[in-house]
């Protein structure tokens, strides 16, 4: 099977896991109390963005957590991470230095509208005090405004936390199949796309918001365990 065959099976495999979980969600209407599973991986498509058939929304980032041993992380957690604050000081904002996936948004955003002067310390240290959090606020928004209208759905995989975890092997070889570095563009971003602006080469080049296992080699056998997982889940 080609390249292009195990895409279309894949996303064959999104049409059965979204009509098996009652359609894509979106963060804007999630919450905690959703009965998401406690570990799985999730699959963020791009708003409006069709693949070349015309009728599949494009992948555009694939995602885990807990993948460090004794990790306690939960699924939800991490998407909540992505979706960022509803209430508090920090209200519809977020904090980056906790996602990559909102630190690399917010990155291309800085270079689409020429934000350096106003965000200096985007993506800079692992974490940041109040002043600069509220300083950069804003920016945040403006990041949990674009995730959180991302359609996504996710599947369980329940395994215990560790980097050689059936949610590690899924996440891997998913962003290996369907990343265009090093390959001939199959699906190719639209023009528009914000990931065209990010200072990461893997990005722009593989049409992922993703950095990690780009341009690595796709175990054929990850579309059977996708198949096996989406009868594993239940909607939350």
């Amino acid at each position: 099977m080609d390249r292009d065959a195990r895409l279309d099976r894949l996303y064959s495999l999104f049409d059965d896991l979204e009509r098996h979980v009652g359609g894509k969600r979106r963060l804007r209407d999630c919450d905690g109390y959703m009965d998401w599973p406690d570990r799985g991986v999730y699959f963020f498509f791009a708003n409006g963005e069709y693949r070349a058939n015309g009728d599949q929304l494009r992948l555009t980032r694939v995602g885990t957590h807990a993948v460090s041993e004794g990790s306690g992380t939960t699924l939800w957690n991490r998407l909540r991470t992505h979706r960022g604050a509803l209430s508090g000081t920090y209200e519809d904002g977020g904090n980056h230095r906790g996602s990559v996936f909102r630190e690399r948004v917010g990155e291309a955003l800085v270079e689409r509208h020429g934000l350096h002067d106003e965000y200096p310390q985007w993506g800079h240290g692992s974490s940041a005090g109040r002043d600069l959090r509220l300083e950069e606020l804003d920016l945040e928004r403006r990041v949990s405004d674009y995730i959180r209208d991302l359609p996504f759905l996710w599947v369980n995989v329940d395994d215990e936390p560790s980097p050689d975890s059936d949610r590690a092997y899924l996440e891997r070889n998913v962003i290996a199949l369907v990343s265009n570095y090093g390959e001939d563009p199959i699906d190719p971003r639209d023009a528009r796309w914000l990931g065209h602006d990010t200072s990461s080469e893997k990005i722009r080049r593989s049409g992922l918001w993703n950095v990690d296992h780009v341009d690595e080699a796709c175990d054929p056998a990850v579309l059977d365990r996708v198949s096996e997982a989406i009868v594993e889940t239940d909607s939350p």
